[in-house]
């Protein structure tokens, strides 16, 4: 009996591999899709040999309707796309295309082949400066392009879903973090920047006065829900995925250990990330599995994959996210 087969987009990214593993262990066959813009080959080295993955390293907007690779797909998984706040705001056009265009092609080709269900990796960032605890009724309010891409590739996967009767869910991620969380870029994933200060022995670099806090949720949470989505019999549906228990900075860098210096905190980002997780609890069954401790300690034994992340100082930091103060602050004209 041949096995299902399932497409990850972006699967040699940190959450798409995760994906890729997850789907492999649960007897799929699985085509990964990746350009290599932001994912990397070695994220997937240790399924090398494996019968059951196929990998094509290709841009999404290349995607044609009709191309073999989504023939007999059940389920495409769609993490592709680029992220990062401040290069959002320096090359709008560049995510627009990407994360809104190529999301069509990914649709269109997901509806020529009949696939069962597309699951789109949608983001908290959409809800903008939220109510908390925030559940999938909130008003979005995109505070840059990349979230409004986001948004716009979300929207897009239920129209394909409303108008040609493709079976489409979103999951909102919320803070994901793990093993192979990217390690490279610019300022912005706080675990990548911290880990490599504290291999460098410097302090970590806490913006504002480190009470702020996020939905951490550990990235094999994150991806069994995704498969959950991808199983339900709803479509049409967003859910959101965190651990519904936020965590300041300040714990988290009680939990990795070290010193600290602080930087100012930076306009249109939120006090709190905080997920209102009934939805996906309720309908789908599914419930984080991993505590925030016990994943800071899985990620802190294996640091040494950001040995080779940058280092980030205050003056650094200054520089990189000058256009975010520059187009989000107060003092931006009107």
């Amino acid at each position: 009996m041949s096995k299902p087969v399932a497409i990850v987009t972006g699967g040699a990214g940190f959450i798409g591999s995760h994906m890729v593993d997850l789907l492999l262990d649960s007897g799929f066959a699985v085509r990964v899709i990746d350009n290599l813009s932001g994912g990397h080959r070695s994220n997937l080295e240790h399924r090398k040999g494996d019968p059951g993955l196929a990998c094509y390293w290709q841009d999404i907007l290349a995607l044609e309707a009709g191309t073999p690779i989504f023939e007999g797909a059940s389920y495409v998984f769609h993490f592709a796309g680029i992220g990062d706040i401040v290069p959002s705001i320096e090359r709008p056009i560049e995510y627009m295309n990407v994360n809104v265009q190529g999301t069509v092609r990914v649709l269109e080709c997901a509806r020529a082949a009949g696939v069962g269900k597309v699951v789109y990796a949608s983001s908290s960032s959409c809800y903008g400066l939220a109510a908390t605890p925030t559940d999938e009724g909130h008003p979005i309010a995109p505070q840059y392009p990349y979230a409004l891409s986001k948004y716009l590739g979300e929207q897009a996967a239920f129209h394909w879903h409303r108008v040609y009767g493709l079976p489409a869910n979103a999951v909102c991620i919320f803070n994901a973090y793990g093993p192979r969380v990217r390690t490279t870029g610019v300022y912005g994933a706080v675990f990548g920047v911290f880990l490599r200060q504290k291999l460098a022995g410097k302090p970590f670099t806490v913006v504002g006065d480190g009470t702020q806090t996020r939905d951490f949720v550990y990235v094999t949470d994150v991806v069994a829900a995704f498969l959950a989505a991808a199983r339900s019999e709803s479509s049409g549906e967003r859910f959101n995925v965190g651990a519904g228990n936020p965590q300041s900075i300040n714990r988290l860098v009680s939990l990795i250990g070290g010193d600290v210096t602080y930087v100012p905190r930076r306009p249109g980002e939120p006090d709190c990330t905080f997920a209102d997780i009934r939805k996906i609890t309720t309908e789908l069954g599914w419930r984080p599995a991993v505590s925030f401790p016990e994943g800071v300690r899985r990620m802190l034994t294996d640091i040494e994959r950001w040995r080779e992340a940058p280092l980030w100082d205050p003056a650094s930091i200054a520089q990189a996210t000058e256009s975010w103060f520059r187009y989000l602050g107060k003092e931006k004209v009107q």
